[in-house]
């Protein structure tokens, strides 16, 4: 029997308005809708989100709505300034933004001076361990992972779905509800390409490293090396290149 991966729409509502609909794969739906408000900019402590919770009237239905999400932001924090009720796919990172000058955000935790941060052996290390805790993908085959380690290779987190950005966001989201932001010291290893949201969302949450499997865009170098961040690609066990800063990997 063939096991495929869940993809399903979730409505993400910020003070009972609509904000945003993503596709995802249910579960972990309030690391989802945490992460992609700090990807936005628009929170960066867990005291700004008081409340998350399933919607219960949206649908008409007495019972719990679970693809429909409820934001509470606290009073001190302004509506996200551009509240667009767009459908963003699960491969899509910054879909219906109102300008360019939205793509680049500046994230409330700045990169800190670039030091040696990780040796190159746990660093490359990093993939295959991501690949031992992906129950999802060794079921369906048929998602993107997302990894949160520490400089020493513990396991922090691990968030799989089949959009990439939301495995990020996931993960930036479990931070932010267990305040843990900024994310000093620890590394991001994901499973797939490493484009210019992805480093975003990184630059966001103030994590310092990025590590992917497979090739970074141009974007990605670009912002990467504007924002502080040391970006990896190609990482594959026995070798990685680095595009970006870097400083922070020991020899």
């Amino acid at each position: 029997m063939t096991t495929l991966a869940v993809e399903e729409p979730l409505e993400i509502r910020v003070g009972g308005q609509p904000f945003v609909v993503t596709m995802r794969t249910p579960g972990d739906d309030m690391d989802l809708a945490a992460g992609h408000l700090v990807s936005e900019g628009a929170v960066w402590h867990r005291d700004h989100l008081p409340e998350i919770c399933y919607c219960t009237t949206v649908s008409g239905r007495s019972e719990q709505d679970y693809n429909t999400l409820t934001v509470t932001l606290s009073p001190d924090i302004p509506a996200p300034r551009s509240a667009r009720a767009t459908t963003m796919s699960s491969a899509c990172g910054v879909c219906g933004v109102d300008s360019i000058d939205e793509v680049r955000r500046s994230t409330h935790f700045p990169a800190e001076p670039v030091e040696p941060l990780v040796d190159a052996e746990v660093l490359l290390a990093l993939p295959e361990r991501l690949l031992d805790h992906q129950r999802l993908f060794g079921k369906t085959g048929g998602v993107h992972a997302a990894g949160l380690f520490s400089a020493a290779g513990e396991l922090l987190c691990l968030r799989e779905d089949v959009g990439r950005h939301n495995a990020v966001d996931k993960v930036v989201g479990w931070a932010l509800r267990e305040g843990r932001l900024p994310l000093r010291g620890t590394v991001l290893q994901v499973s797939g390409r490493a484009s210019f949201e992805l480093v975003q969302k990184t630059s966001m949450a103030g994590i310092p490293v990025m590590s992917a499997v497979s090739a970074p865009s141009s974007l990605a170098v670009d912002l990467a090396e504007e924002a502080g961040v040391t970006l990896v690609g190609f990482s594959r066990g026995d070798r990685a290149t680095v595009y970006a800063h870097p400083g922070r990997i020991r020899d």
